[in-house]
């Protein structure tokens, strides 16, 4: 075998004739066995579709996809940069939203095999059957900063959520903050699904109530979501009795939307009510008061995740590689009154 794996090695591996193996990496007329003992057979000795036109037009360089659900969340924004800055001059990073849902990212995922990109790096919301099949199958060098849920030889950047809500609660417990609500993200999401379990797992290990009414689950991951989740979580406290002296939001967007929702209340953060994110963004850095929060090392896991790619395109038949980045907490004046 050469060094540069052919259409022909990739047929004799998977036992098909040459016609079938460029139907099945291209989707055209091939049943799902098929494209899937040929996609298999091509990740096995390390094919990579030729793109040799794309990146005449790219001026030889290779071509990378951050797929994220939301472009404008500043987490990923800090991501992006992280990793342009890593790849360097010599490939070009393109952005894709994928905000629609799963079947806008298996559709992404599978047009890589068709040539659409050399490589992909992804941070999923949320993760189905069909995108863990699609990423199983697709022939270009993947990695993943998140999880997956499955035991899939993929390349991975993963920091614990679950473990960083344990931190907040831990922090606001030492400062006499019993009466904690929280607000929650979208439960068919991993941060949304993986965050809610921490903070029950959290106020249990404390001995603390976990009543319905003190937790809310936000539409989406935006201030204003967060805005709308923090009016009604404190309306319906207030309405049952229960004056909360602090709010855990599922991320700093929604932290900062709860801060507003608390001074239409006429609540003072942090006397009356501390609040608190997740993610350490600059605009928890920038607000005021700034926001407590829990980095998530989005820097570090961009630049992890992009070194992971490069390292694939160096030898694609490698073992898959898992980092794990530890998560840190970040005191500022919404919880603290010595930093308001």
């Amino acid at each position: 075998m050469g060094d540069k794996p052919t259409l022909h090695e990739v047929a004799a591996t998977a036992g098909v004739s040459l016609a079938s193996a460029s139907r099945a990496l291209t989707g055209r007329s091939a049943s799902p066995d098929m494209v899937r003992r040929v996609r298999q057979a091509a990740k096995s000795i390390g094919y990579l579709p030729d793109a040799t036109a794309r990146q005449l037009r790219l001026g030889g360089r290779r071509q990378v996809v951050f797929a994220v659900d939301d472009i404008g969340n500043p987490n990923y924004v800090q991501m992006l940069r992280a990793i342009e800055a890593e790849l360097g001059d010599t490939i070009r990073l393109s952005v894709s939203a994928t905000g629609r849902g799963p079947d806008q990212t298996v559709e992404l995922v599978r047009s890589l095999s068709m040539g659409a990109g050399d490589g992909l790096i992804i941070s999923p919301l949320r993760v189905s059957p069909a995108l863990r099949q699609a990423l199983s199958e697709t022939v270009v060098p993947v990695v993943v900063i998140g999880n997956l849920h499955s035991d899939l030889s993929i390349d991975s950047v993963f920091v614990d959520s679950s473990a960083a809500i344990g931190m907040i609660i831990d922090h606001l417990v030492s400062l006499g903050r019993t009466r904690i609500g929280a607000i929650h993200g979208p439960g068919n999401t991993n941060p949304g699904a993986a965050r809610r379990a921490g903070f029950v797992a959290a106020m249990k290990r404390h001995g603390l109530a976990v009543p319905e009414h003190a937790q809310i689950t936000a539409r989406d991951f935006t201030s204003t979501a967060g805005i709308d989740a923090g009016t009604e979580l404190l309306t319906r406290c207030r309405q049952g009795g229960v004056e909360l002296d602090a709010i855990v939001a599922v991320n700093d967007l929604i932290g900062i939307g709860a801060i507003h929702a608390a001074h239409r209340f006429g609540l003072r953060v942090p006397a009356d009510l501390a609040i608190t994110g997740i993610d350490d963004t600059e605009l928890a850095a920038i607000y005021l008061p700034g926001l407590t929060t829990v980095s998530l090392q989005s820097a570090d896991r961009g630049r992890l995740a992009a070194r992971m790619l490069l390292s694939r395109f160096s030898d694609p038949t490698r073992s898959a590689q898992h980092a794990t980045v530890e998560a840190t907490l970040v005191v500022r004046g919404s919880t603290s009154l010595e930093m308001s």
